[in-house]
């Protein structure tokens, strides 16, 4: 198997960090946590660039480009912490798509906003589709829907989904009254919608909860395993974003390793430095070929997707754990303050960690997998 990017996988990997490099991210993550209104608007950059229809046909405006082609553009902008709305534009756009909507060119080419509302499917460990709560630990159900024909309404709340503070239309998944999940587009301002934007520790994720109270929308066409694809695709872009956080660590790391001495020798000779170094390398490693056996899923062995996006964000959300509590110790004082990027990363790795499911979810849903047959056997000896 041929694992190097291909040309054109390169050249999308640098347009994205050409693009990116013109957002000053790191100083606006910085004066977002005080100030909000700092944070860059990133949705004209993502349309400009062609990222919100990567993976929708050209036909309809888009790139025809696959999952892991949208998860190298995820990898930049973990890279420089950027907020790109990817993680809501990108299943809603393929959802649209899938289901044969007329609005999908005018989501793949910018004109409308439109965010995927995170919805969980069941698994042994969970036998509901769930939400995000609001607070605390429990997963409340989908929001409840009532199908008339075309139509459907909607009942429940989708608490701290990505980017849908800025969005224009919705792409909701609920539960019929037989059990089953339905997904219909629900306009952002329709009546019996209600958006609070807010965020968590990390200001460079835009997040809202969404209220939906007998608020209507027109009915998608999408089998089951379609719309529980979308939770797998973010799981992946997520894990994606956090391998491109990890690179920009370890390259900051490295750097200081070398230059700062301490009783004459550079601290990366240590080896307290020297190891921890190491296993943030060891762990990059790891998250890096998860990401790739996530994307290969995605094409060709589309009964391992659970599987494959679960373990890697699984591996890479613990990884940015690590990287960005040793990257605090490797800069030792100045790396606790705020004239570090390093407690930037250490926000984004935290909330990376109940973002969507968190990872936590996912090491469940890979024991499920193995445990019940359905993850790849792995021969051992």
């Amino acid at each position: 198997m041929n694992l190097r990017l291909s040309d054109e996988q390169q050249f999308l990997r640098e347009a994205a960090a050409g693009a990116l490099s013109r957002v000053k991210t790191f100083e606006a993550a910085r004066e977002a946590i005080e100030d909000r209104s700092a944070l860059p608007d990133l949705w004209p950059m993502a349309t400009e660039a062609g990222w919100l229809g990567l993976m929708v046909g050209e036909e309809q405006g888009g790139a025809g480009l696959g999952p892991y082609d949208a998860m190298l553009v995820a990898q930049e902008a973990g890279k420089v912490l950027a907020g790109v709305p990817l993680l809501g534009a990108l299943p809603a756009a393929k959802l649209l798509e899938l289901a044969g909507s007329d609005k999908t060119e005018a989501v793949a080419t910018g004109e409308l906003k439109a965010v995927w509302l995170p919805v969980c499917p069941p698994s042994s460990v969970e036998p509901r589709w769930t939400v995000q709560p609001i607070e605390g630990m429990g997963r409340p159900d989908a929001p409840a829907a009532t199908v008339d024909g075309d139509t459907v309404s909607f009942k429940g709340t989708v608490a701290w989904a990505p980017d849908a503070g800025e969005a224009d239309l919705l792409v909701v998944v609920g539960i019929d009254a037989n059990g089953e999940p339905v997904a219909a587009t629900v306009d952002a301002d329709a009546d019996g919608v209600t958006i609070e934007s807010g965020w968590r520790y990390d200001a460079t994720r835009r997040l809202a909860t969404v209220t939906l109270d007998g608020a209507t929308g027109t009915k998608l066409n999408l089998e089951p395993i379609r719309m529980a694809r979308a939770w797998y695709l973010v799981q992946s872009l997520i894990a994606a974003e956090s391998v491109g956080t990890m690179e920009t660590a370890l390259e900051v790391c490295l750097d200081y390793a070398k230059q700062r001495y301490t009783f004459g020798r550079a601290i990366g000779s240590y080896q307290a430095i020297k190891h921890g170094i190491v296993e943030i390398l060891r762990r990059l490693e790891n998250s890096k070929s998860l990401c790739i056996y996530a994307g290969f899923a995605f094409t060709d062995k589309l009964d391992e997707i659970p599987y494959a996006a679960s373990c890697a964000r699984s591996v890479a959300g613990a990884g940015l754990d690590f990287t960005a509590r040793q990257q605090i110790a490797v800069h030792g004082g100045i790396g606790a303050t705020w004239e570090h990027d390093a407690p930037l990363t250490f926000r984004r790795a935290q909330l990376n960690r109940r973002l969507v499911g968190g990872h936590g979810m996912c090491t469940d849903r890979v024991a499920d997998e193995l445990l019940n047959g359905r993850g790849p056997v792995v021969s051992v000896g």
